[in-house]
């Protein structure tokens, strides 16, 4: 694979009214922002330029809270808190999160023009941040959850995600089919599918199984394509991942 970075069928083109991308490692390479800052979106994003205006990312803490951006940005605003899902319904901004193993996540409703960039763990798919931003698309505005194209970026695959005890307790404790989500079980360790259970997530919250898309690549798996905390045993990269409704 060529491409600095990965679309999605779900989220075709601007013809859809939303550009998106999923990052690699050569793609993080070539922007640089301050978390929390609005910065100008990289036009080099995705073939034929993104035409936004905006990108925002913010500090992530694998949390369930969401930043939602329902006004135009500044170059002045600040955005200092911690949040591990960004909701826009602004033309011109793209919502970003950085992710090394977690699964990136994004939402576009085509009916009333919103989008969500969504980072999840097993803390945050645990503690139900799929669902949380599919509730808060619904309560501030009005997106119907069978409305929502929602597609699941790379992250760790099950191939190569083992888990420990206290996280397969946790999981079993929040999640009831927590064994569909689970392989090789065996002295309190196991491979953990983190794309299905987010899947399972957002189908459980309402979203169609059609509209569901992933991108079935593992980070651990493929150096040269990702970074990975698991492989690596320390942050030294993360890839970027964004959605933004195109301009009016």
């Amino acid at each position: 694979m060529n491409a600095p970075v990965i679309t999605v069928p779900a989220f075709a083109s601007a013809e859809n009214g939303v550009y998106h991308f999923f990052g690699t490692r050569r793609h993080s390479a070539s922007f640089t922002f301050e978390i929390g800052v609005p910065a100008s979106a990289p036009a080099q994003s995705i073939k034929g330029g993104t035409g936004c205006s905006w990108m925002l990312s913010v500090k992530q803490v694998h949390g369930t809270d969401a930043l939602v951006v329902d006004r135009a940005l500044t170059q002045s605003d600040r955005f200092l808190d911690g949040w591990d899902a960004l909701v826009t319904d602004q033309p011109g901004v793209m919502v970003a999160v950085r992710t090394a193993d977690c699964v990136p996540i994004l939402m576009h409703d085509p009916k009333q023009k919103v989008v969500a960039a969504v980072h999840a763990g097993w803390r945050g798919a645990v503690a139900g941040i799929v669902q949380k931003t599919m509730a808060l698309m619904q309560s501030r505005f009005g997106s119907v959850p069978e409305h929502l194209r929602v597609s699941i970026g790379p992250s760790a695959g099950v191939c190569c995600y083992e888990v420990d005890g206290p996280v397969l307790d946790k999981l079993h404790q929040a999640c009831p089919d927590a064994e569909k989500v689970v392989r090789g079980q065996r002295g309190g360790k196991g491979h953990l599918d983190l794309k299905s259970l987010v899947r399972e997530q957002a189908q459980a919250a309402g979203a169609c199984p059609d509209s569901i898309s992933s991108v079935n690549l593992c980070t651990i798996c493929h150096e040269d394509l990702f970074f990975s905390y698991r492989r690596e045993r320390k942050v030294i990269g993360t890839m970027v991942s964004a959605i933004g409704l195109s301009p009016l």
